[in-house]
């Protein structure tokens, strides 16, 4: 399995051009960055940083949509500390701090990928189904209806969309891995990976379905990243080869490469 190679970082003050609740405390965030969008491979990420004396890391966020034309690159998060709170208060002409883009994507070269995802794994998976231009269709999981606004998102960027609730009230009833073995033995199924975000006991659960299957599947962990540059190894992990870098290594890695 072949993941793309880290393209080139840079570090700007990026204007904010738009700033929007989708849901309870979950923004979307775009800026003007074309030296970024430019560059940024899906399944990449970058580090925001409030610029503010009294703000000095920086939060690693999934890039969720890109627009080269308009050189804006768009990010979805939740606002659960005082850093992310910070961020969405910022107004539309106001800057961030933008470092990226970083690490490694997903693989690009597949004919028709299943994404599967789950929470807010679904924002990279955006630019994801994106690029491959209504090839992939999309599983995706949640605990109610209500958080499943992702639908209408994914909706415009082509290809078939299966949803799973925990409680029955959108789509089958249960979660992603509940659904993914009839997905992929439905007799007009012609999958030829599966590549996952979301809540690691999920990953686990769909790498494991997806290997029986005999299908590759690539999976992007989450971690914290102090630097998001391999420097501080405070996101270093056992692999198949040794110990790796989230940040830098990673996000995607071969399920089997991590799933010990």
């Amino acid at each position: 399995m072949t993941l793309p190679n880290l393209t080139q970082k840079v570090s700007i003050a990026a204007e904010i051009t738009t700033q929007a609740e989708l849901a309870e405390k979950v923004y979307s965030l775009s800026v003007r960055a074309p030296e970024i969008a430019a560059t940024a491979q899906p399944g990449q990420f970058v580090q925001l940083r409030i610029l503010e004396p009294s703000f000095t890391l920086r939060r690693p966020v999934g890039v969720a949509a890109v627009d080269k034309q308009r050189g804006e690159v768009t990010f979805i998060y939740r606002a659960i500390g005082r850093g992310t709170a910070a961020l969405a208060a910022l107004m539309p002409g106001e800057s961030v701090g933008v470092l990226g883009p970083l690490g490694h994507g997903f693989g690009m070269g597949y004919s028709h990928p299943l994404l599967v995802g789950g929470g807010m794994g679904l924002s990279p998976l955006l630019y994801v189904a994106a690029a491959y231009a209504g090839k992939a269709d999309v599983l995706m999981g949640g605990k109610t209806a209500d958080e499943l606004f992702w639908t209408e998102l994914f909706a415009p960027l082509g290809g078939r969309t299966f949803i799973t609730t925990d409680d029955g009230s959108l789509g089958t009833k249960g979660f992603t891995t509940t659904l993914l073995p009839d997905l992929l033995e439905a007799k007009d199924a012609s999958y030829d990976a599966v590549l996952v975000c979301g809540p690691e006991i999920m990953m686990r659960g769909v790498a494991k379905i997806a290997a029986a299957h005999g299908l590759p599947c690539e999976v992007s962990l989450e971690k914290r990243m102090g630097c998001g540059l391999g420097a501080c190894l405070s996101c270093s992990i056992d692999t198949a080869h040794g110990r790796r870098k989230v940040c830098k290594d990673g996000p995607v890695f071969p399920a089997e490469e991590v799933f010990l």
